[in-house]
């Protein structure tokens, strides 16, 4: 056990009863935590000065340039929580899948992953695949001191999503097809990345994460009865892999209203709720026992002070019943969004919230 963990064996001592991770566990906390989804990227001004020439995968693996865009929303709107900067398909990447993130597109896989032999390039991820992880871990968690810092990943039927199609979709039509079709490779396709996901995630918590966060982006695509049968497994594996470190662990997804409860059901202690359900309601939905995250909707934030301030507080309101609650974003920060905008929010929930 590293030296700067808790007796319990989770969360770095330093960090153990912070705002975020109370919020997280549904303790008590002085006042709502806040941090936000995409916070570490475009919107900022100085991230883009510090990215000017290097592609998004290169920035992904230099640990000066992830240790540096992690630490600039915290330093600029006083979040309670950092994220590790990174990209889903990372692990992929350090395995030896030819992919790259094109400015405009984004991830675009050069051979997609159609067949059984094709399962073969999914290799095992270890530590020595990504030392650029551990080492920024490392800086960060000294740099952050009490500001816990979550890790990421994305979630298995997201990067099976991309994996299939080749890149981003609207559709998913090769991907459902395989659902469909052949359900035994796309079980095997699912466990495998469920198995590459949970060793980019404990490789981010031995470094020192004090949370994580699994992005199923794509899972709103989903009919219940799909993602029950044919991905609830594999996300369950991935939070059953990790469940003996101790570490809070979120899930989220986009337009997942109807899969609340079963991607609670999955292993999550937090539930990330996008802004299309109220959070009294998602509660109902998710069941006793998790702490919810989220969820005001990205482009309030271009509204002006007296909407954005309007809307958290109904957010507030709607989240004053609950077991734990973190104020986020339904989504990611928009790219356009003013950053002085982010830190009146952080402001105005700290205050609005003081217990």
């Amino acid at each position: 056990m590293s030296a700067n963990m808790s007796p319990m064996g989770s969360q770095p001592t330093s960090t153990y009863d912070s705002a975020f991770l109370k919020a997280c566990r549904r303790e008590p906390v002085p006042h709502t935590p806040v941090w936000f989804m995409r916070q570490a990227g475009r919107s900022l001004p100085e991230y883009r000065k510090v990215r000017e020439g290097i592609g998004m995968l290169d920035s992904c693996m230099r640990p000066d340039l992830v240790t540096e865009i992690t630490l600039q929303p915290v330093r600029r709107h006083r979040v309670d929580a950092a994220i590790y900067f990174s990209d889903i398909v990372v692990p992929l990447k350090a395995i030896g899948i030819d992919l790259d993130i094109k400015p405009g597109i984004g991830p675009v896989v050069e051979q997609p992953v159609r067949t059984r032999a094709d399962l073969d390039r999914l290799r095992d991820l270890t530590p020595e695949d990504v030392p650029y992880v551990t080492e920024a871990i490392g800086t960060l968690t000294r740099e952050l001191g009490s500001t816990p810092l979550i890790g990421f990943a994305g979630a298995p039927f997201t990067l099976a999503s991309y994996l299939v199609e080749g890149g981003p979709s609207r559709t998913y039509e090769n991907a459902k097809a395989m659902m469909y079709g052949d359900p035994e490779l796309w079980a095997d396709l699912l466990d495998r990345l469920a198995e590459i996901t949970a060793a980019f995630l404990k490789v981010q918590i031995e470094a020192g994460a004090s949370a994580v966060q699994l992005f199923d982006s794509w899972a709103g695509a989903l009919a219940p009865a799909d993602y029950r049968r044919s991905v609830l497994p594999a996300s369950a594996k991935v939070f059953d892999a990790v469940a003996g470190y101790g570490v809070p662990r979120i899930h989220f997804g986009v337009g997942t209203g109807e899969l609340l409860g079963l991607m609670g059901e999955a292993g999550a202690d937090v539930v990330g709720v996008d802004w299309r359900v109220p959070l009294d309601e998602a509660a109902r939905r998710v069941g006793p026992g998790k702490a919810l995250q989220g969820n005001l909707d990205p482009t309030v934030l271009f509204a002006g002070r007296e909407a954005v301030e309007a809307k958290a507080q109904d957010i507030l309101d709607s989240a004053a019943g609950l077991e734990g609650h973190i104020f986020n974003l339904g989504h990611g920060v928009m790219p356009s969004t003013d950053p002085d905008a982010l830190t009146r929010l952080v402001e105005y929930v700290h205050t609005a919230s003081a217990r």
